[in-house]
């Protein structure tokens, strides 16, 4: 067996350099376990080669890129080619190691194996690669196996070699000692860069899977938000997308990488995290007077109480003499009116809307003063002061100090996502997911910045999340909007520095809107939009 010469060598560890820099910066696995295949194949001038990786219940190695050169043969890797051949099983039914295969040889004892030539060789069966020689009309001689393992010992695949070529005269030679050094350090150089990749694939995942387990506790808490946190995300990458498309205009230096893509998506998922601490019976407060139960309920009792009392003081005027039981049942029936409109007048009260008129708080005030009986035999006020605070809430359902809780999730958000080591290609996350409350005049909260402080990417967020509200129908407390009602109000906000208008002329121009409301809207929400009526845009 003829060894290499000092020259060959140094070749060889100059290919080997090369390689393990190329390795270090290649990113995507398919492609990289190619590239080591076909080093190795070079490195030693084979015919062909096989790199095998374990199955995901490792009781199996798996044909994963098999080459042949002679034969024409590329199978598996990035070919897009599938590779049909059962996998090589590492035991057999009795969990024996198996020590039939030579590639299940070198994976259960993690040690290399050099065979000169298999038709001489008695300790393996060759069975199958006897036929396959016989099909293809080839003829398999000398073999390198060799496994590849982490830092823990830990299989991560096997490297199987066919046929060393000598480079002068093109026949069939062993791989010599110095092949098998070289292709175990290859091995060694190529297990570190797939398990680096394989580790970081894990962080990852293990990031991705922990945003769903806080998303998982939001939906568990308040399927609303749950809702919202999955729509928002991905409305944000259709007009991000629509915003990347767009060759001209403000917009038009704008592109994004899949690294930004990446980051923008995971701060949409977590724009809303911070909800996960705000108390459920104001998330989701579907009525003014609703905590953990609604107590209109209690009103309501207190309305029963009146009407009942009303009719024992009618009973007891109609005992005393000369009573005028006409006069009395007259004065019951008109108090007892009364009462009833204004039990049906609190319950509507109790309804968030658009706005509540100074009269009708007002009323509120009046029926407040009614006196009734407690149980405890007490006279009081028909209604407390917290139930007039309430009842008289001008615009949704929400008091001022719950508005303001609400609106501390988006401070608690920040403080949750900074706290966070991100890595250089996620530092923008907390930036992206904390802005989209923010509005293009500073009026926005928590930190009242500006458009110029802020990000396109958060800026895109902020009428992702405004759009996502208007439309989303299943909020107990208030009712989707149609696309059309939807879109005027966008178009205000983008007049009266809300929105940014560069960005909702995208949203209108590209239809993204339209997009997003025949995947997940409503049918009937969805009516005639006409863009040339819609505020602050221009067809």
């Amino acid at each position: 067996m003829q060894e290499l010469n000092p020259s060959q060598i140094a070749q060889r560890l100059h290919q080997l350099t090369e390689v393990s820099v190329a390795l270090g910066d290649t990113h995507d696995t398919a492609a990289l376990l190619d590239r080591i295949l076909r080093v190795a194949k070079h490195m030693t001038d084979a015919d062909g080669g096989t790199l095998y990786r374990p199955s995901e219940d490792r009781r199996s190695l798996c044909y994963h890129i098999s080459i042949n050169d002679t034969l024409g043969i590329y199978q598996g890797g990035v070919s897009g080619r599938p590779i049909d051949i059962a996998p090589v099983p590492l035991c057999d039914s009795y969990g024996n190691k198996n020590l039939a295969s030579v590639a299940a040889y070198a994976a259960n004892f993690n040690q290399s194996v050099n065979i000169e030539d298999v038709y001489k060789a008695d300790v393996f069966n060759f069975s199958g690669m006897r036929s396959f020689d016989a099909a293809f009309g080839y003829h398999s001689q000398s073999f390198l196996t060799v496994p590849m393992t982490d830092h823990e010992g830990e299989l991560l695949g096997v490297l199987q070699l066919i046929n060393a070529k000598d480079p002068e005269t093109g026949g069939i030679r062993a791989f010599s000692q110095t092949d098998q050094r070289f292709i175990e350090a290859l091995a060694t150089q190529a297990a570190v860069a797939l398990t680096n990749q394989l580790l970081i694939a894990q962080l990852e995942n293990l990031l991705e899977a922990l945003v769903n387990l806080i998303n998982i506790g939001i939906d568990e808490k308040s399927p609303y938000t749950g809702r919202h946190c999955q729509f928002v995300p991905e409305l944000t990458m259709m007009l991000a997308e629509a915003v990347h498309a767009t060759s001209e205009g403000p917009m038009a230096a704008f592109r994004m990488s899949d690294a930004d893509r990446k980051e923008l998506w995971l701060a949409g998922l977590l724009h809303d995290c911070g909800k996960i601490t705000t108390p459920v019976h104001i998330v989701d407060k579907s009525t003014k007077l609703e905590t953990i139960f609604d107590r209109i309920h209690l009103v309501d009792t207190r309305f029963e109480v009146l009407l009942r009392d009303a009719e024992i003081h009618a009973l007891r005027a109609k005992c005393e003499p000369d009573a005028n039981h006409a006069a009395i049942e007259d004065r019951l029936a008109s108090e007892q009116a009364r009462i009833r409109a204004d039990r049906e007048f609190l319950r509507r009260a109790n309804v968030g809307g658009e706005g509540m008129s100074p009269d009708d708080q007002e009323r509120v005030r009046r029926i407040a003063q009614y006196r009734w009986t407690a149980p405890g035999g007490q006279e009081q006020a028909f209604l407390s002061e917290n139930e007039v605070h309430n009842l008289t809430v001008r615009f949704g359902t929400l008091t001022d100090d719950e508005r303001k809780i609400i609106n501390n999730h988006i401070d608690v958000t920040i403080r949750m996502l900074e706290s966070l080591p991100w890595p250089k290609h996620l530092k923008n996350v907390p930036e992206y997911a904390g802005g989209h409350h923010e509005r293009m005049d500073g009026k926005g909260y928590p930190r009242g910045l500006t458009r110029e402080q802020m990000s396109v990417q958060a800026r895109i967020m902020a009428i992702a999340d405004i759009f996502e509200a208007l439309t989303a129908c299943d909020r107990p407390y208030k009712k989707g909007k149609k696309l059309s009602e939807s879109l005027h109000i966008l178009g205000r906000f983008a007049l009266n520095g809300h929105i940014d208008p560069d960005l909702f002329d995208i949203f209108v121009r590209n239809r993204v809107y339209l997009q997003f409301a025949h995947k997940n809207m409503d049918a009937h929400q969805i009516d005639e939009v006409d863009e040339s009526t819609i505020p602050g845009y221009r067809p």
